[in-house]
């Protein structure tokens, strides 16, 4: 079985990609020894998850290791706020706020205009030993509620109101969630495009 190393220490997104990712065997960056921050200078989520991915190429190329990359970058896109917080969706209200400031700079920003509608986009990036990559992107929609909603543990869950399942994020399941989110959906396209061996060369 193929081994992909999962450019990520957030714990839910790991839990989320394992469950979606079945047939290789995921392992994390810390289960290689990386232990490193990686700057995410880019400018949109396809460029941050080509830097993450080249990252942790380079590490694994030190270590000898022939093991698939897999990185994401994902966020919130706000229509009203001309595409905030996006990129800087973990770090909306400063570089080192917590989830609660990142929901109440998003609410107090809205309280601004009328548009709440919103999507949560997300880029996938695997990256073999050859540096050729496979890009798989996901977006799912709704509009963002005024109150939170549901489990307030993963960021904007609670304030994003989901049009295919007719509540929060926050209020549902994980099967829910998964069914329909922007990270499944970004899965969905990566592992399409990769059982049609679709790799090819791309830079950030």
């Amino acid at each position: 079985m193929k081994t992909i190393v999962l450019a990520s220490n957030n714990k839910h997104k790991i839990k989320e990609i394992s469950e979606m990712i079945t047939d290789y065997n995921i392992i994390t960056m810390r289960e290689i020894g990386f232990d490193q921050d990686i700057a995410e200078t880019g400018t949109t989520f396809v460029e941050n998850a080509m830097i993450k991915a080249q990252t942790i190429r380079q590490y694994l190329d030190d270590l000898g290791l022939d093991y698939y990359v897999l990185s994401d970058d994902s966020g919130l896109i706000c229509n009203g706020l001309n595409g905030e917080p996006g990129v800087y969706s973990a770090r909306y209200a400063s570089l080192n706020a917590t989830d609660e400031e990142n929901r109440q700079k998003l609410l107090r920003e809205l309280a601004k205009v009328d548009d709440r509608t919103a999507s949560f986009t997300c880029c996938m990036v695997l990256l073999n030993a050859e540096g050729k990559s496979i890009v798989g992107v996901g977006e799912t929609k709704g509009e963002i509620l005024r109150e939170y909603a549901g489990n307030t543990e993963f960021c904007y869950d609670c304030l994003f109101y989901s049009y295919e399942l007719g509540k929060s994020f926050g209020e549902a399941t994980e099967e829910e969630k998964n069914s329909v989110s922007h990270r499944a959906k970004a899965v969905h396209n990566l592992l399409r495009s990769l059982a049609n061996n679709e790799w090819r060369v791309m830079s950030c």
